[in-house]
């Protein structure tokens, strides 16, 4: 049976879900939403599937067994309820809102519903990610510094605090995740931002481009993660590292290094996780199998909580205990 699946959005990221989707054996990608419905079209054509530009038409025209979400933090809500009501499974990318408010309240549905779901944390589909995960199965880790450091995306709503959530929730978010996926869950945290460059650059800035958050893990590990969004488009470093006696396990997206009592390793990254995700999440629609699937929208929730205690605790000056 070919599974007729559905895109709401037409950025970036849309196109690569759609490349993935167009590629694989009994898939068919039947429509794109977009924010109009020239832009819904203009992404459908290459595909050759329906263009729309409201999600209520196209859910009502076209009989679909998932759909993709790949809009903008603000964009949340109304979207994923229309999905809910229908039963249908969906696929969001990351992070499910600028806020918890939202996510709070479409959980508590899913969950009422039992609706498949999973969310876009792609590192968690990395070949290293799994790796590194079996090898802290043997280690005790003492701490973790972890850090986002890169440009100013050119979008405008990325530079809008109340649309996007701000660096630490709209890309820092990957890694907080991983440091739950692989450490543990947080229990306290605490945050601080600044504004130091681009609001002097650029007009309309009101997200801070300097921020480091120190969280405390339930099972006592300490962790850092810091970001910036000052730097150079060419300048910039993405990253995780584990520190304890038995001595380093550095992570990058590009390769994992090994550093045991001064013998090192290192691991090239290999494969595609964005393919690897939407595979898992099309075999569960396809199969019920969810087994496949390593963070669904409750898991994606409890990291959104996470960033977002940390704007909390900076505007407080006092840590967000969960």
């Amino acid at each position: 049976m070919t599974l007729k699946v559905g895109i709401v959005g037409t950025g970036w990221f849309s196109k690569v879900h759609a490349d993935l989707l167009a590629e694989m054996d009994n898939v068919r990608l039947q429509a794109v939403c977009g924010s109009s419905k020239a832009k819904g079209e203009d992404m459908a054509r290459p595909y050759d599937a329906a263009g729309y530009g409201d999600i209520t038409e196209m859910l009502d025209a076209e009989k679909l067994d998932a759909v993709y979400i790949c809009v903008p933090p603000q964009s949340h809500g109304a979207i994923e309820r229309s999905l809910i009501k229908r039963d249908i499974p969906f696929f969001i990318e990351k992070p499910l809102s600028m806020t918890t408010e939202i996510p709070a309240s479409l959980l508590q549905d899913i969950k009422e519903h039992n609706l498949l779901t999973s969310v876009g944390y792609h590192f968690r589909y990395q070949e290293n990610i799994k790796r590194l995960k079996e090898t802290l199965r043997g280690d005790k880790v003492g701490m973790i510094m972890g850090q986002w450091m890169g440009g100013m995306p050119g979008v405008a709503w990325w530079r809008d605090q109340k649309q996007s959530g701000g660096q630490f929730t709209e890309q820092t978010t990957h890694i907080v995740d991983l440091v739950r996926y692989l450490a543990g869950e947080v229990k306290e945290v605490y945050g601080m931002f600044g504004n130091r460059i681009m609001h002097e650059q650029h007009e309309g800035v009101s997200v801070a481009d300097v921020g480091t958050v120190s969280l405390k893990l339930e099972n006592g590990i300490i962790a850092n993660i810091s970001n910036t969004c000052v730097l150079p488009d060419e300048v910039g470093s993405v990253g995780l590292s584990f520190y304890n006696d038995r001595g380093l396990l550095d992570w990058n997206p590009d390769r994992l290094l090994e550093v045991r009592s001064g013998d090192s390793t290192e691991f090239a990254n290999t494969g595609n996780p964005y393919l690897v995700e939407s595979e898992a999440f099309i075999h569960a629609v396809r199969t019920g199998d969810r087994s496949r699937i390593l963070c669904d929208y409750e898991d994606g929730y409890k990291t959104l909580k996470v960033t977002c205690a940390a704007y909390d605790s900076a505007q407080s000056g006092l840590p967000v205990k969960f």
